[in-house]
């Protein structure tokens, strides 16, 4: 420690602070934390990842190792045991680590595993979550929302403690990383946090009742295609308050869903071809960022990403670089589209609305709608 610039004591200049006990939470620490680890990682023959900085590879003849690490969780993986015991041993001579062997969970999400396979689950998390809102014992739903408020609220337990509702609604956020089928009732709950109304605690009691009849529910990882798609929808003028737009997507590898998104536009959309164009934009973001992680574990793809739109109108709007009037407005970062068009890196093709996966990333459904999705 130094005394800062400009309060030095010219008396006593080498002069600091005791301190009786450590201090948390500076902010540079997670910083010089992970400086000081990746710079161990990178002299024991690691390099960081070109699309995700969290991701470290070895490669060396044959052998691939890759580790992904958040904060001091590390999840390490490759082709060669005898390489994997070698770098924990020499993590273990500069860190305090334990080897817990394979991996059955991961910040808080359970991993099982079989021969060709894995599930991502958080049974136990969410049943945590039923436990703090007294609901562990509540009916089952089978759908998390509804397209339409009762006339008459059921009076649940939750109405009297907006802070319990900021509580809970900030806990199933993290419930989505396995979750997608509550990624928009979750979203739509998101927008209320700072002044709760009674609907909004209703449609909170009904996702818990809904959660509680599909605890074993999480994302399973099949062994199968490398190839890319994604559905991207979104639902115009939704936001009865302001009138924005909702964008939702969804990208799969072969036939493991692997990226979701569901957000709110920040601007209100004259049409819905340019609110389809909006979520058209964020799906293909997400895509490239994807089409280079995947080559950090070398999987060249040189084909272009399928992208599935249920709206004529906004491929052809992708497709056309004329500029029409009703569509001068739109930010120009939107018509990166077609300069990816024409690079091949995406192909945008039609598809029917009844099959329309992104669908329910982007509005309230009925039963029979949700289910099938």
């Amino acid at each position: 420690m130094k005394q800062p610039k400009g309060f030095e004591d010219n008396d006593h200049p080498h002069y600091v602070c005791k301190l009786k006990k450590s201090i948390y939470g500076l902010k540079q620490s997670p910083r010089q934390w992970f400086q000081t680890l990746s710079t161990h990682l990178q002299s024991i023959g690691f390099v960081a990842g070109k699309a995700d900085t969290s991701l470290f590879i070895r490669r060396k003849d044959d052998v691939q190792l890759y580790m992904v690490i958040y904060v001091d969780d590390i999840l390490l993986t490759g082709n060669s045991p005898e390489m994997i015991t070698n770098t924990l041993d020499k993590l273990k001579s500069k860190f305090d680590m334990k080897h817990l062997g394979f991996a059955n969970s991961f910040l808080g999400i359970q991993i099982t595993r079989t021969k060709n396979s894995f599930f991502l689950s958080q049974t136990k998390y969410a049943q945590q979550i039923l436990n703090t809102a007294g609901m562990t014992k509540c009916k089952h739903l089978a759908n998390p929302s509804q397209t339409k408020q009762p006339d008459v609220l059921s009076s649940t337990a939750l109405e009297s403690d907006p802070k319990l509702y900021r509580h809970l609604v900030g806990a199933l956020q993290y419930l989505t990383l396995t979750r997608p089928d509550i990624s928009f009732a979750v979203n739509s709950l998101c927008q209320q946090m700072h002044h709760p109304m009674p609907p909004n605690f209703n449609s909170l009691h009904r996702l818990l009742r809904y959660i509680s009849g599909t605890l074993t529910y999480g994302l399973p990882i099949s062994q199968g295609s490398t190839i890319l798609q994604s559905f991207f929808d979104a639902d115009w003028a939704g936001d009865k308050d302001t009138r924005r737009s909702t964008s939702g997507y969804c990208t799969f590898l072969g036939n493991t869903l692997i990226s979701w998104s569901v957000k709110k536009q920040h601007t209100v959309a004259r049409s819905s071809i340019e609110a389809e164009y909006r979520a058209l934009a964020a799906a293909l973001t997400d895509i490239i960022w994807l089409r280079r992680l995947l080559l950090d574990f070398n999987i060249s793809i040189t084909s272009p990403t399928t992208l599935h739109c249920d709206s004529t109108s906004a491929i052809a709007l992708a497709n056309n670089p004329v500029f029409h009037s009703r569509t001068k407005h739109i930010e120009i970062d939107h018509h990166f589209i077609r300069d990816h068009i024409d690079m091949k890196t995406v192909n945008i093709f039609p598809i029917s609305t009844k099959d329309q996966v992104a669908d329910i990333f982007t509005k309230h459904l009925s039963m029979p709608r949700y289910q099938f999705l």
